[in-house]
């Protein structure tokens, strides 16, 4: 045992490295453990730092690696997963989040000053406890270099109250979490469900309109104004029924099979005519089992940004695309609509067609299952980039950063949602995704561990339960008056809340145990929502707030 005893006091990488997979598996090991179906999960890493840091140090520069890199890798999977969404996310409740966030970052720097006020506490000493208690590292950052700016003195004393408020910056706000998915969490599943079902709606409707015999379904759509499909079309004349295209020539009583938004499909019924209740089984039954529809995977490098104009899929392969499933959201196909690769296609014709469309995309799982880790480092070597710009801001002496975390998340889903544009193949397995984002998250919250266990117990022993009790404050008080207005004023539910108070408190760990209490991504969307403001509010806040304890 010689040899062990050697390692634990060599400092080498391989002991770095023991030291960081022992505290991620002994953390993992009792996040396994249940108590009424409530867990920590991997939070647990951080406080089996905390205890293991008590005992063994790494070496500062290694740990702050470590840290950053997982810090990247966790916030630039979020970043590819919310990517496709994230803009649209401001039509549906983005700017009410955003504001929320204002508020949230308002209250907790009200907090930090009443504290202050009520007790006297050094206010320099506030900055670091409600940076710990917001979980805000790079606000300590740039307090301690403003601070240090300022005066030409050392800013270390700043981090004592971060390590003191950090780890209840991270399980207070875990715990408001539990409490928001166990009160309200049920709903969400079905909310998204139904939201889902009605994103795009199928029907049938048959011509009943006479200003429309004789006219051709290219001059319908342009009459109708709307995006809408039509996958099939039974003539009444003679019985059959036909894979349409532009310029099939509609009859009176000709039936159609319809696929378009919701919004737009009333504008459909009302100028076509009368809508059936025909089923798919129906429809079948009518044409003979001659059409069949097929999924097919978008594998092929060379689809990717192509629109269906440029295809021509109808025109050379008689085969119409009834939706394009982009990750999992139905959408209507037009002729400007890019296709990227990872996409699934409904096709409908006859099978010799649809298997020959197969090939044209690719259609193979094993295609998908090739990493295209370019964009990936691309990526994370734009978003370093970003991260480090500096940003001058009025009347704050410091320039501003986005740091190791927001410069990554930014182009993350800057490229995810336009990357398509330039070229880049942007689909990853979700699996791969959440393999990046787990192992990311889970080197971040060791190394803060770690990093903090050193100094923990002395700075808990030297100013007892005070910067305790004060980050507790700040960290539960304001938060619990946002939800509650977000959730009884503003109506959002709880996955949103959850991924709100996340993002508002840049907390990946609260990230990471929202999205195992919600499946449907909405968590990572708000997340990544009010991440890049929250962040920048966080940073300027605190250095306003040393600045005054000159």
């Amino acid at each position: 045992m010689e040899w062990f005893f050697k390692l634990l006091s060599s400092g080498s990488v391989a002991y770095s490295l023991l030291l960081l997979s022992f505290t991620i598996v002994a953390g993992l090991a009792i996040g396994n453990f249940k108590v009424k179906g409530f867990t920590l999960g991997v939070t647990w890493i951080l406080f089996v730092g905390i205890f293991v840091g008590n005992f063994y140090q790494i070496d500062s520069h290694i740990l702050h690696f470590v840290k950053e890199l997982g810090l990247i890798l966790f916030v630039y999977s979020i970043g590819m997963q919310v990517g496709p969404s994230f803009f649209s996310s401001f039509r549906s409740g983005g700017i009410n989040l955003n504001l929320m966030a204002v508020g949230l970052v308002f209250l907790n720097v009200m907090a930090a000053y009443l504290i202050y006020c009520i007790t006297g506490e050094d206010l320099k000493n506030m900055v670091g406890i409600l940076s710990g208690a917001v979980t805000n590292t790079p606000g300590l950052g740039a307090a301690q270099q403003a601070y240090s700016d300022a005066t030409g003195n050392a800013s270390d004393f700043l981090a004592a109250g971060y390590a003191i408020a950090y780890p209840m910056g991270v399980v207070g706000i875990i715990i408001i979490l539990a409490v928001v998915n166990f009160l309200w969490g049920k709903e969400v599943h079905t909310q998204t469900e139904e939201q889902d079902k009605s994103s795009v709606e199928i029907y049938t409707v048959q011509i009943t309109n006479k200003a429309i015999d004789g006219m051709t379904l290219g001059k319908l759509k342009q009459t109708i104004g709307k995006n809408f499909v039509v996958t099939r079309l039974h003539k009444a004349a003679v019985d059959e029924v036909k894979v349409p295209n532009d310029d099939t020539v509609l009859s009176f009583n000709d039936k159609m099979y319809v696929i378009s938004n919701q919004n737009d499909s009333e504008a459909v019924k009302v100028c076509v005519g009368t809508r059936l209740e025909m089923d798919m089984a129906l429809w079948d039954k009518l044409d003979g089992g001659q059409l069949v529809s097929k999924r097919l995977v978008v594998t092929k490098s060379e689809m990717n940004g192509k629109t269906f104009a440029q295809l021509k899929i109808q025109e050379i392969f008689g085969v119409n695309i009834s939706r394009v499933i982009r990750t999992g959201i139905d959408l209507v196909p037009s002729p400007t609509l890019q296709l990227q690769v990872g996409d699934s296609i409904i096709a409908v014709g006859d099978e010799t067609s649809v298997n020959k469309l197969g090939l044209f995309v690719g259609n193979s799982n094993t295609q998908l299952d090739h990493p295209h880790l370019i964009q990936v480092f691309l990526g994370i070597t734009l978003g370093v980039l970003l991260g480090s710009i500096p940003f001058d801001i009025p009347g704050i002496p410091q320039p501003v950063k986005l740091g190791l975390a927001g410069g990554p998340l930014i182009v993350s889903i800057l490229i995810a949602k336009f990357g398509i544009k330039f070229n880049l193949v942007t689909y990853t397995r979700f699996s791969a995704k959440k393999m990046l984002q787990e192992i990311g998250i889970m080197l971040f919250l060791a190394a803060v561990g770690l990093g903090a266990g050193k100094s923990f117990v002395s700075t808990f022993q030297e100013v007892g339960l005070s910067w305790f009790i004060y980050g507790i404050f700040i960290t539960m008080v304001p938060m619990i008056i946002i939800l509650l207005i977000g959730r009884f004023v503003l109506k959002l539910n709880a996955a949103q809340l959850m991924g709100f108070a996340s993002g508002s408190t840049t907390n990946p760990p609260a990230l990471a145990f929202s999205n195992t209490a919600d499946a449907t991504g909405k968590a990572s969307l708000s997340y990544a929502t009010v991440y890049p403001l929250t962040m920048f509010l966080r940073v300027m806040s605190a250095q306003f707030l040393v600045l005054m304890a000159l």
